[in-house]
């Protein structure tokens, strides 16, 4: 009877992780610009749908009602984060995912109550092996009903536009909410320290903001303008030597996929097939040496607004409740809104480190803690001299 409680109770896990696997994949799908890519996207979420079924199927045949699936409020906001994260930092963290499925199933399998259902879930637990890595790899071959080579050159064509820097703008953007929140967190504190919550604590956290907001976009700007700068030099230097040697050029190619593991009379195929176009050939060495792609410049623009804006949004948290009040009134609701928001911040940087939310979130929240324990102490010793 135990074991039928926990396969029933598995059973229903694993539905919802199916369902909500599923919406996350059409999501991304939604947003793709690339028929073939919205075409694997799409392929993924159908397989989730089927085992959903599955899980639905046996569960109704052990007599259990099953409700219509629902997002909470959780589901629904964290998906939409993972999804402006972009395609591949939304596949890395769902094909981690998937792994943690695979045991998952494991473990149901033990208390599966039939041979059959073992089965089943053994079929399912494959399924997500795929997912975890090699679907994402293999899915772009034969899509158009090309095979051998050509299929391998529009795998690589492709391969450059699906993986995109890490977590896109949204991971800048969660990174520029954690430094204007710690850096204005620890000005209010500590010149609340120092005035006892006092309009100075207002004027110096507008202050900080306006100052980390700029500072963080300036500098997203330069550094994000120097990157491309060096990778545009690179690109010019690849079409050059395509240009002055491209024998050479063409022999490196196909070594480069022989390194690979592919055949050399399909290496050498390949590589005098993208020499023919040379700006192929140049996004290729570009990849294949440098991991470089003129697709994925970074833009110096998006990059200082990200910047700006979310440090702006982090920094004015702090400051909030002393527009409406003052003194330690005012010092307490800051402390409390700004290690909420320190957690939520920790948390969110999960969709682009692939860690735990919570053990993110509890970091970042003894970290801004302890900031804020330190400047208010400064504070409290040196008000009396100010």
């Amino acid at each position: 009877m135990a074991d039928r409680r926990d396969f029933v109770k598995g059973l229903r896990l694993a539905l919802r992780k199916e369902e909500g696997t599923k919406r996350t994949y059409l999501a991304l799908a939604r947003r793709e610009s690339s028929e073939t890519r919205r075409r694997v996207l799409e392929q993924l979420a159908a397989t989730e749908a089927k085992h959903a079924e599955r899980w639905t199927k046996r569960l109704v045949e052990l007599g259990e009602a099953v409700a219509p699936y629902r997002d909470s409020m959780w589901d629904s906001v964290w998906r939409w984060i993972l999804v402006q994260s972009g395609t591949d930092n939304a596949l890395k963290r769902l094909e981690a995912a998937e792994d943690a499925d695979i045991a998952m199933y494991e473990g149901l399998a033990q208390v599966a109550p039939t041979s059959k259902d073992r089965k089943v879930i053994e079929s399912v637990r494959h399924d997500e092996q795929i997912h975890s890595g090699t679907m994402q790899k293999t899915a772009l071959h034969g899509q158009s009903g090309i095979s051998g080579p050509q299929a391998m050159l529009d795998t690589i064509l492709h391969r450059e536009s699906w993986h995109r820097n890490g977590g896109g703008w949204m991971g800048q953007a969660i990174y520029g909410a954690n430094d204007g929140l710690g850096s204005v967190f620890g000005i209010v504190s500590g010149v609340a320290g120092a005035t006892a919550g006092g309009p100075a604590v207002l004027v110096a956290g507008l202050a900080g903001l306006v100052a980390s907001a700029l500072s963080m976009g300036s500098g997203a700007y330069l550094a994000t303008k120097s990157e491309r700068e060096v990778q545009e030099a690179e690109f010019r230097r690849e079409r050059l030597e395509l240009l002055q040697h491209p024998e050479e050029e063409e022999e490196e190619l196909s070594l480069f996929y022989q390194l690979k593991g592919v055949p050399e009379s399909e290496a050498k195929a390949l590589a005098a097939r993208l020499i023919a176009q040379p700006e192929n050939a140049v996004k290729i060495l570009g990849s294949e040496e440098l991991g470089l792609s003129e697709q994925s410049y970074p833009n110096p623009w998006i990059a200082a607004v990200s910047a700006s804006i979310s440090t702006a949004a982090g920094a004015f948290i702090p400051i909030v409740p002393f527009f409406f009040t003052h003194g330690y009134r005012a010092i307490i609701i800051s402390f409390v809104i700004s290690t909420m928001a320190h957690f939520l911040v920790g948390a969110a940087k999960t969709v682009v480190t692939g860690l735990s939310a919570w053990r993110s979130g509890a970091e970042m929240t003894i970290i801004g803690l302890g900031e804020a324990l330190i400047t208010y102490g400064l504070g409290l010793l040196f008000g009396p001299i100010v």
